[in-house]
């Protein structure tokens, strides 16, 4: 008989949390800046910045803009919210000078694939940003 046991290992600190979810988002923006044609970033630390200050962005000022737009989000069943999330990288290309953003496509793509390599991380990473390992015994 084979069972499936989760481990989990100890508790991470909440910083290292973060900064592995910034790798992740940075890991994301980088994927963006292969595939979006109006994104650019011009060095790795200014990547890394950008996936410190996405992460900062989204926990700060997302839940506010997604708070004063409610009506717009029900009405359009959620997919307003892809309007935000291209609303939060746009910003961080606004207030970050080596990162260029051509327009709101640009964008929208952006934050569409950083929310697609985020999802596929978050499978491999838990909610605290603790790696989880499934071990099959016989």
């Amino acid at each position: 008989m084979t069972q499936w046991h989760e481990v989990t290992t100890n508790e991470v600190p909440p910083m290292l949390g973060f900064l592995i979810r910034a790798v992740i988002t940075a890991l994301g923006l980088w994927a963006a800046t292969q595939w979006v044609s109006g994104l650019s970033i011009d060095t790795p630390q200014t990547l890394l910045l950008a996936g410190v200050l996405l992460g900062v962005v989204n926990a700060i000022i997302r839940p506010i803009a997604v708070i004063l737009t409610l009506p717009m989000t029900l009405l359009t069943l959620g997919l307003f919210l892809l309007v935000i999330n291209a609303g939060m990288v746009a910003l961080v290309a606004w207030m970050l000078p080596g990162m260029h953003l051509s327009g709101f496509w640009a964008a929208f793509w952006s934050a569409l694939i950083v929310s697609i390599v985020s999802m596929i991380a978050s499978w491999f990473i838990g909610p605290k940003g603790r790696f989880e390992i499934i071990v099959k015994r016989r």
